[in-house]
């Protein structure tokens, strides 16, 4: 018999489908706790807040084509936002098994954050919205410029951030799945 372990990765990219699906559909591309992890740093360093990750599709070269055309299509940062409100509440969260587990984020290469990440090389990712946490050690790497997953991150946050710094770092989050953990949150009402 196989490990209940074994399940969790394809458990928390359906579960990360659903979250962002509803946030698009229901809360205007707002994002949601369940997308705004709290990041402490393994090994005991002092930063805990939360931050916004995206989790992008493996084979992200059409994405990457679709976000830049939006974005270059108009100045207007409000056609911009409705334009990615309408393509991913769509079907572009319809198929979690496109997605890949490492997951994105967006910092300013100025900021300490970013730094300490990169110098750490690792951080623990909570989760938690509609009852689930998810509690994910990750090893955190800096991407390339040229990867499709740093242009997919990029150009999605271009959609949503017309004020997005010039100079960014873009860190791959890859949770060690036979560390990460999963709980289910029962109200007590």
């Amino acid at each position: 018999m196989g490990n209940p372990d074994d399940d969790l990765k394809p458990q928390f990219l359906a579960w990360q489908c659903l979250v962002r699906q509803r946030a698009m559909r229901v809360g205007n591309g707002r994002p949601s706790s369940g997308m705004r992890p709290y990041l402490s740093l393994a090994d005991g360093g002092n930063y805990s807040g939360q931050v916004t990750v995206l989790i992008i599709r493996a084979d992200a070269a059409n994405d990457v084509s679709q976000f830049r055309h939006m974005v270059r299509k108009t100045h207007d940062p409000a056609d911009r936002y409705s334009a990615a409100i309408k393509y991913l509440s769509a079907a572009y969260y319809q198929k979690p098994q496109e997605f890949s587990d490492e997951m994105t984020g967006l910092f300013s290469a100025e900021g300490l954050l970013a730094r300490a990440l990169c110098a750490r090389g690792s951080c623990i990712l909570d989760f938690s919205q509609f009852g689930s946490r998810y509690r994910l050690p990750c090893s955190v790497r800096e991407l390339d410029e040229d990867t499709a997953a740093f242009e997919a991150t990029y150009w999605h946050n271009r959609l949503f951030n017309p004020r997005m710094p010039a100079d960014i770092k873009i860190l791959g989050f890859l949770p060690d799945w036979d560390e990460a953990t999963f709980e289910e949150v029962r109200s007590s009402v």
